[in-house]
């Protein structure tokens, strides 16, 4: 064996062999830090926007926020489905394979971006996708000229933000996180000489945002073609569609996209309420629009890195998975579990600490929005130390091959729980306790976290009781360490 197939053998294949808490905290500082950074893009927009053309600015974010949505989660469906079935492909042996779905995975995202430019372009389909996000006569404009800009730009969001959890996969989660900063960087660097500087306004912010995302863009694919000793690359001769592949992958990537249609579904019903008890409410619509893109923002972003750690996980669950570790996949599971509940502890009391200057940050300057959009942000995020596991646990499934599983718990806590209280709640609890009808709207969230996190461990519990049975079967092949004979009886999650 060369020097070089060594060195590819090695960083694949220590997922299999290394220390499982070593190993999560490896692939977990970049992760995090990466969803952390694609993140920025959408609260630099915010605050750029907030300071540069102030509530309508952050009105158009909340408006535009349903469709920028549904184009993450078409970027998730091929980018994390490709990603995992990547992973469990490695997991194999089969390192052709796993080149031909990243090659699949591309041409399906171009595809997809070409189809999305086109529909936001068509005049009646992007003013009914307007006027279904709830967008008033004064944000109507503004939101069109930036979906639409948003819109040209989908095959460098897929790459730059999709695609780039090959790179992961491929055992070099450091770069991964390089080629988002870079994006970040750049967005950070053009929405001030775009929105501040030459006061482009809506629009600038749109360019801007675009700009980041092909830097990042380029870096992924300056990786995957000209990187010296990567484990798998991109060979353009195997972009033509295999309809086996592009099967497997849409159907891994499902629950993410169920996810992300989840929270277009939720977004379209938050703004639909926001909109109608907004103008009963003190602040008014367009002021419950502001709040809701400051909080929805920071709330966007706090959850962040319990997904970076769920991505992080992600290839070692589905590698061990696939080399059938059962040890290593339970002990992985419950690391993660663990770091992403403490992380979540963590996130919450820095917010409750400093919920006000993060609020004016966003150039929110009236003393009496600020404290009301404070509160709303701490209603929101009264349940986050429970999220973090259902996070982690929900992405088990679809990193193990079992999208349906995926599919179900993702649904469950955006469409069958989340949706329903945005309705009752503001309709139900200012009559019962007499607050604003648009701080109910802002614990619909906690509510279903609840429902949610009860759900995700049932399913946890079942599957849990699979892999002890068959670590007991078996605990050598399951990948129990043998300087600790007792670990195949050690209870999950220790």
């Amino acid at each position: 064996m060369s020097e070089k197939e060594k060195i590819q053998q090695d960083r694949v294949g220590r997922m299999g062999k290394g220390p499982i808490p070593p190993l999560v905290v490896e692939f977990a500082i970049p992760a995090i830090l990466g969803m952390l950074v694609n993140g920025a893009y959408q609260v630099i927009d915010s605050i750029f926007l907030g300071q540069g053309v102030g509530e309508l600015g952050l009105s158009v974010i909340t408006v535009a926020a349903p469709t920028m949505t549904i184009i993450m989660a078409l970027s998730m469906l091929i980018g994390n489905g490709g990603n995992a079935l990547c992973a469990l492909r490695l997991g194999e042996g089969k390192r052709d394979e796993a080149e031909r779905i990243l090659a699949n995975t591309l041409t399906l995202g171009i595809i997809i971006s070409v189809v999305i430019a086109v529909l936001m372009h068509v005049p009646f389909l992007i003013d009914f996708v307007l006027v279904f996000s709830s967008a008033t006569p004064e944000t109507l404009e503004s939101a069109k000229a930036f979906i639409q800009i948003i819109s040209l730009g989908c095959i460098l969001s897929i790459v730059g933000g999709g695609i780039n959890n090959f790179i992961r996969t491929a055992g070099n989660p450091n770069r991964a996180l390089l080629t988002m900063l870079v994006g970040a960087i750049g967005c950070t660097v053009f929405n001030f000489l775009f929105v501040i500087v030459l006061n482009w306004g809506v629009v600038g912010s749109a360019f801007a945002t675009l700009a980041g995302q092909a830097m990042s863009c380029v870096s992924v694919l300056w990786y995957f073609i000209k990187t010296p000793n990567v484990p798998f690359r991109l060979k353009f001769r195997y972009m033509p569609l295999v309809p086996r592949l592009a099967r497997d992958i849409l159907a891994l990537g499902l629950a993410s996209f169920a996810v992300q249609m989840g929270s277009a579904v939720f977004l379209l019903a938050n703004n639909y309420v926001l909109a109608k008890y907004g103008a009963i409410s003190p602040i008014g619509a367009t002021g419950a629009l502001a709040v809701n893109g400051v909080v929805g923002r920071i709330v966007g972003f706090v959850i962040l890195p319990l997904i970076g750690m769920s991505i992080a996980v992600q290839p070692l669950l589905g590698f061990n998975y696939g080399a059938k570790l059962w040890w290593r996949v339970r002990k992985t599971l419950s690391v993660g579990v663990i770091g992403a509940t403490g992380i979540a502890v963590v996130a919450l009391v820095f917010l409750l600490v400093f919920a006000r200057p993060m609020v004016a940050l966003f150039g929110i300057e009236s003393g009496t929005l600020q404290e009301f959009t404070s509160l709303c942000m701490v209603l929101a995020l009264f349940t986050l130390p429970i999220v973090g596991g259902q996070i982690v646990g929900s992405n088990y499934f679809q990193a193990t091959g079992q999208p349906t599983k995926s599919i179900i718990l993702s649904l469950t806590r955006q469409i069958l729980f989340l949706v329903p209280m945005l309705f009752i709640l503001p309709a139900t609890l200012p009559g019962i306790i007499g607050i604003d009808p648009v701080l109910a709207i802002f614990i619909a969230g906690p509510v279903s976290d609840c429902m949610a996190f009860i759900t995700v461990g049932i399913f946890i519990l079942v599957e849990l009781k699979k892999i002890n049975s068959r670590i007991k079967e078996d605990p050598v092949a399951a990948g129990v360490p043998q300087k600790d004979p007792q670990a195949s009886a050690t209870p999950a999650g220790n």
